[in-house]
């Protein structure tokens, strides 16, 4: 065990004492006359408790993630969400379209109810001269709460990554997927200056930009926990433990490469479920659901970023993908099919040329990109190995022929007898020139 870390055993909540106030709740939850007798609200407790007590018993049973900071309990309690989150939308995936908005107004009343979309395209002159008591007027008007949530966002996906070209590379690949998208959704109509001057430079810069940072100063922070006061030891008790810099190296070979392109393609599915479940649920931007939706993927998102991480890096070691990184997969993919199932009309509109011509001329360069980078690669290995094997061939040879010559002038040099062949030999010469004379 490393000096000044302490054994999991601590982390580990004692069930035994949780569980009279478990069974106080569920019986306080379920006791006739607590609350209204209505089937809508004995239905509600009736599922809150459900929850709770599973909640619970993954709390303290569930198996630990990768974190152990704050506490690991945290983590597991943030597992068993995620379990919760995709049962719910399983759920909801196998209802009708109709009863899958009416029953949101379970959850909330004011839901269930169809909302515009909001365009931010239109007038695009950042300086507007028509407008003498305000020309910049365009720009205030973008300025919403998806500026600071672009920017936080960001920070935080900067974090979960820890790569600056990984992160710039989905940001910019989601602004061209709301050029392609447009037509859909009238949400992603925004200026050419919002796309790229806002978002991608401005909020989404600076936030990859503070987000490296914060990164660096982790990776160089001393993680030295003996004799910390008690003050410093609970404000540090909510950093890392201990720090892994992520290097993804995805041109390294075709494992990597696809995987980095799999991570890539799940971020970009998810950020366009987000719109995509306000548009088909009918749920306003503002609504408290789409904000915690945020807060649970920032949670599951880093371990799932590391499990990631850690089976791409050493195979060997981890045999198998994370649970976390699999539930995340799984709550992306039922997203999108909810999304396919309560709006196939939205996602079949025809998508214009000029998009589908560069999508397909994208498409061709990763394609021809990977097969020349694998069989780069392939061929390497196959030259390399070739000339290993004729060097170790070389290498055999020359030594077997710089032995056989030592044995040769081993007897001249320490002056031995000759051996029993030179003695025939020089006989039977010795004997042919008496002859010959």
């Amino acid at each position: 065990m490393p000096p000044g870390r302490l054994p999991l055993e601590v982390f580990r909540t004692c069930p035994i004492g949780r569980r009279p106030r478990l069974i106080g709740g569920t019986v306080s939850l379920s006791w006739p006359g607590v609350t209204s007798e209505s089937p809508q609200n004995s239905w509600r407790r009736g599922i809150v408790a459900s929850i709770l007590v599973f909640l619970c018993f993954g709390v303290t049973q569930a198996k630990d993630g990768p974190f152990t900071r704050p506490h690991p309990a945290y983590w597991r309690f943030w597992l068993c969400v995620s379990v919760v989150y995709e049962l719910f939308l399983i759920f909801i995936l196998f209802q009708t379209v109709h009863d899958g908005r009416i029953f949101m107004k379970y959850i909330d009343p004011k839901l269930g109810v169809p909302l515009p979309e909001r365009g931010y395209g239109g007038n695009c002159l950042i300086y507007d001269p028509d407008n003498a008591t305000d020309p910049f007027h365009n720009i205030w008007d973008k300025m919403d709460g998806f500026v600071p949530a672009h920017f936080w966002g960001w920070y935080i996906k900067t974090l979960m990554i820890r790569d600056w070209w990984m992160c710039m590379i989905i940001s910019v690949m989601f602004e061209f997927l709301e050029y392609s998208l447009e037509h859909q959704l009238p949400n992603f109509s925004e200026c050419w200056w919002d796309h790229w001057i806002m978002d991608v430079l401005v909020c989404n810069g600076l936030g990859i930009y503070c987000g490296m940072k914060t990164l660096a100063w982790l990776s160089m922070k001393p993680y030295q926990w003996q004799g910390l006061g008690k003050i410093k030891r609970i404000a540090f008790q909510f950093t890392p433990y201990s720090w892994v810099k992520f290097e993804w190296k995805p041109a390294s070979n075709l494992r990597r490469w696809l995987a980095v392109l799999g991570i890539i393609f799940m971020f970009l599915l998810a950020e366009l479920n987000t719109f995509y479940l306000k548009f088909v649920l009918w749920m306003p931007p503002e609504h408290y659901l789409v904000l915690l939706r945020l807060v649970f993927f920032v949670n599951v998102g880093g371990v799932a970023m590391r499990e990631i991480y850690d089976f791409m890096d050493d195979p060997k070691f981890y045999k198998k993908l994370g649970q976390e990184a699999w539930i995340v997969a799984a709550i992306t993919v039922t997203e999108f099919l909810i999304v396919v199932k309560y709006d196939p009309h939205t996602l079949t509109l025809p998508i214009p040329l000029s998009i589908i011509h560069c999508w397909i001329l994208g498409f061709i360069l990763i394609v021809s990109w990977t097969l020349w980078r694998t069989a780069l690669f392939t061929l390497s290995q196959y030259f390399s190995g070739c000339w290993h094997r004729t060097t170790t061939h070389n290498n055999i040879t020359l030594r077997y022929k710089e032995t056989q010559r030592q044995k040769q002038e081993a007897p001249l040099g320490n002056g031995s007898a000759p051996t029993g062949r030179s003695k025939l030999n020089g006989s039977s010469s010795d004997t042919l020139r008496q002859r010959k004379s």
